[in-house]
């Protein structure tokens, strides 16, 4: 008879629980996995709260066009990424992350073993050590869907929100952009993943595997950022949001954008795309945009990409330009067409 791996149907949910907790943990918790509900410190005396998550065949796919496999750890990895890098939009640091899991009964137990592995390993490379991932709830559905939620702490800080951008600010952003998006790009393409080069592959490891600044967030508070956000659905898209959240325009500038497509440009040239597109359209790097005073001394990592515009005196009218005029890009919407 041949032999099958394991799934989660063939262990009960104490079982699997067991085999999840131990891969898990971190010193911010006052009271762990076990009982009803976890109790996290709080030092700063306030919470930030964010959620996410990531639906199979909505937000990653487990077998790719080109014969890449999504293991368990890419999505553990990933989805530490996304909600680390909504805390680090506030200025905050992260404290305590719960997980809620809907597995598929077939779903094999070396792929929910891989995620929380994913996901202690992010925790870690990232800079969010001090993070507990604090337990969760864990269910069958015909889909896997992996919700997460996570806290921060703002330690003395003011957090650091969308609408306080004003006209004459610099605005500028750290981490990658587009580089998510060009890795997606290659794995929806016929392109097989065996013969992609090792940059290439890279690209898409920024997809499955995203690297968000932590650091940068809570430097760009102590460097005083007027408003801040992830990137997480395209630069014009959540530029557009920053800019309506403030009363403001918001003007890129081609030139500095250009120097953004330098990585890009040969997977671009393979797939027959313009590599300003996965620039001003891609967001899953989860970098940061934020805005800052004239003159002031950018934190590290951070470099200019426009200007923050008075909306009663811009010409086009628009939220978000380039160059003055409107942006060849939308960005991510969930229910678009």
């Amino acid at each position: 008879m041949a032999d099958y791996p394991q799934s989660v149907a063939d262990l009960g949910e104490g079982e699997l629980l067991s085999r999840i907790f131990p891969r898990l943990g971190g010193p911010r918790m006052l009271l762990g996995p076990g009982d009803d509900a976890a109790v996290i410190g709080a030092p700063d005396g306030r919470s930030v709260l964010s959620i996410d998550t990531l639906v199979q065949d909505q937000d990653f796919r487990l077998q790719w066009p080109g014969g890449y496999r999504t293991t368990g750890y890419d999505v553990g990895w990933k989805c530490a990424a996304q909600n680390l890098s909504d805390i680090n939009a506030m200025g905050a640091e992260a404290t305590s992350l719960v997980v809620s899991l809907t597995l598929p009964a077939q779903t094999p137990v070396s792929w929910l073993e891989g995620l929380a592995d994913g996901l202690s390993a992010a925790l870690r490379a990232l800079g969010a050590e001090n993070c507990a991932v604090a337990g969760g709830d864990l269910g069958r559905g015909n889909q896997l869907v992996v919700t997460a939620a996570v806290t921060g702490d703002l330690q003395g800080r003011d957090p650091v929100r969308r609408s306080g951008a004003v006209p004459g600010d610099v605005l500028a952003v750290c981490g990658a952009l587009g580089q998510a998006a060009a890795g997606l790009a290659l794995l929806e393409s016929s392109l097989p993943y065996a013969d992609l080069d090792g940059w290439e592959r890279s690209l898409t490891a920024a997809q499955s595997r995203p690297c968000p600044p932590l650091a940068a967030g809570p430097a760009a508070a102590a460097a005083g950022a007027h408003a801040m956000m992830d990137i997480s659905d395209g630069l014009v898209r959540d530029a557009g949001r920053l800019a309506a959240a403030s009363g403001v325009c918001l003007d890129l500038d081609s030139r500095i954008l250009g120097i953004e497509t330098a990585p890009l440009a040969r997977a671009a040239a393979k797939l027959g795309v313009d590599p300003l597109h996965w620039v001003l359209g891609g967001g899953e790097d989860h970098g940061l945009l934020a805005a800052f005073a004239p003159g002031a001394d950018l934190p590290r990592g951070f470099r200019r990409v426009g200007a923050v515009l008075d909306r009663a005196v811009h010409i086009s009218g628009l939220p978000v330009t380039v160059d003055g005029q409107a942006p060849d890009a939308a960005g991510w919407d969930h229910f678009a067409g």
